[in-house]
């Protein structure tokens, strides 16, 4: 098989198969907008990925608390209580309320017990709380 080596007169799509300098200073201006725009977008989409699975994280931890705190009843003494919890690599701030609950005045010994879970994600503090209601009177445990 036999090569031909153009030549300049003879091929002239030779000439004209390249970028004009304005094409390229279009393309760079182009991507001088759309990359910082996309990375800002990744940037925001992986924050959002961590709130979530901190989020939930949290929530566990809220969860677990409030119940460990109905079990034992821990909660009844009033006040609230507060403390901190490793779950896995990341800690969680909680605080314990026990509240009136005011909805229906002929139960008066219904209380709003409720936990507030605070976790960090880039150096922001958001918080996650869950609420139940609790019956305050003690059982009666006489025969």
């Amino acid at each position: 098989m036999k090569f031909r080596k153009p030549s300049l007169n003879s091929d002239m799509s030779m000439i004209q198969a390249g970028f004009t300098l304005a094409e390229v200073l279009a393309s760079l201006l182009f991507m001088a907008i759309v990359i910082p725009v996309a990375l800002e977008a990744m940037h925001w989409a992986s924050r959002d990925g961590i709130m979530a699975e901190r989020k939930s994280e949290a929530a566990r931890v809220a969860e677990r608390i409030l119940n460990e705190n109905i079990v034992t009843t821990n909660w009844n003494g009033g006040g609230a209580q507060s403390g901190t919890v490793n779950e896995g690599i990341h800690q969680f701030s909680w605080t314990l309320h026990n509240d009136t609950w005011a909805i229906d005045q002929n139960l008066s010994t219904m209380r709003l017990l409720s936990v507030e879970v605070k976790y960090v994600v880039q150096g922001q503090e958001y918080p996650v709380r869950l609420s139940t209601i609790v019956d305050s009177a003690l059982p009666n445990t006489s025969p």
